[in-house]
C-alpha cells in the first residue's frame, strides 16, 4: 500500500507540524498534545499505515467498533481511546480494550464503570503500570482513565454535563477506587464557526482552572480532550493537551 502509507504519512506530518506551531503560540511544546486519530471511517490499510507512521494513540465513537478493531489489530502497538457515549450495557466489553473513555458524561456511567471495574479485578490500589510488549496496560494493573464530558455550548442535541454540574460532584467522584478522572472533554458548538469554537475551548480550560485551586487530590485534572480537524488549532491556544483528528489525516483519501 505504498500510495496509501505515503499520503498518511505526508498528512500526519503535516498535522503534526501544525500542532507544534499552534503548541508554540500557547507557550508550549508540540509533544505536550496527544493527537487521537479519529478512525471510524477507514479501513484496515489506513489503520495500518497511521501505525507504521508512529500514530498509535487511536479513536473510535461506537464501543462495538473498537472491539471489533481491537481484536482485528491486537497484534499492532494501539492505545485505543473510547470518545463516543457508552452506555451501561457495553461497559464490560469496553474496559479492557480502551486506554481511555472520554464520554463520561453522567454520575451514573461512572458509576457502572466504578463497579464493573471492581468486578473485573482492576485494583485500585495498583498505581504502577507493566506495558507489555504491545504497548498496552494489563487489565488488572491499572485503573479506568475517565474524562468527564462537559456540554460547553449547552446546546440541547449533546450530551454531558452542563458547566455548573460538574464542581459541586468533585467529592463524590474522588471516593471511586477503580477509576482515575484525567480531565474534560468538550465538543466545539455545531453552529457559529471558529469564533464560537474557541469560547467553547475557552470555557472548558477555564472550569478546570476554576476547580484546580480546591480539587481532591484524587483527581487530577491534567487533561483537556478538545479540538477536531477543522478546529485543533485553536483548541491548541486554548490550553488542549488532546485533539482528536480524523478527517485531516486521511486528506485524498476518503
Amino acid at each position: 500500500m505504498p500510495d496509501i502509507s505515503a499520503r498518511i504519512g505526508k498528512n500526519l506530518s503535516l498535522v503534526r507540524q501544525r500542532i507544534a506551531t499552534a503548541a508554540m503560540r500557547s507557550g508550549r511544546r508540540g509533544e505536550d498534545i496527544k493527537l487521537v486519530a479519529v478512525t471510524k471511517y477507514v479501513g484496515k490499510a489506513e489503520i495500518e499505515a497511521l501505525v507504521a507512521a508512529g500514530c498509535s494513540d487511536l479513536g473510535e465513537s461506537r464501543p462495538q467498533q473498537l472491539w471489533q478493531r481491537a481484536e482485528e489489530f491486537a497484534d499492532l502497538p494501539i492505545r485505543w481511546h473510547l470518545i463516543g457515549h457508552l452506555q451501561r450495557n457495553k461497559v464490560r466489553r469496553t474496559l479492557p480494550l480502551a486506554t481511555m473513555i472520554h464520554s463520561a458524561d453522567s454520575v451514573r456511567i461512572i458509576k457502572a464503570i466504578e463497579e464493573t471495574a471492581a468486578e473485573l479485578g482492576r485494583r485500585g490500589d495498583c498505581p504502577d503500570f507493566h506495558v507489555n510488549e504491545n504497548g498496552t496496560v494489563p487489565f488488572r494493573q491499572r485503573r479506568v482513565s475517565l474524562l468527564l464530558e462537559v456540554n460547553t455550548s449547552g446546546e440541547t442535541a449533546k450530551g454531558g454535563f452542563l458547566a455548573p454540574e460538574v464542581e459541586p460532584l468533585l467529592p463524590e467522584l474522588a471516593q471511586f477506587e477503580n477509576v482515575d478522572i484525567r480531565g474534560l472533554m468538550c465538543m466545539a458548538s455545531l453552529e457559529g464557526g471558529l469564533e464560537a469554537a474557541r469560547r467553547d475551548f475557552a470555557a472548558l480550560r477555564k472550569l478546570r482552572d476554576r476547580m484546580l485551586a480546591h480539587c481532591p487530590p484524587e483527581i487530577v485534572f491534567d487533561e483537556l480532550s478538545m479540538g477536531m480537524s477543522g478546529d485543533y488549532e485553536i483548541a491548541i491556544e486554548e490550553g488542549a493537551t488532546i485533539v482528536r483528528i480524523g478527517s485531516a489525516l486521511f486528506e485524498g483519501m476518503v
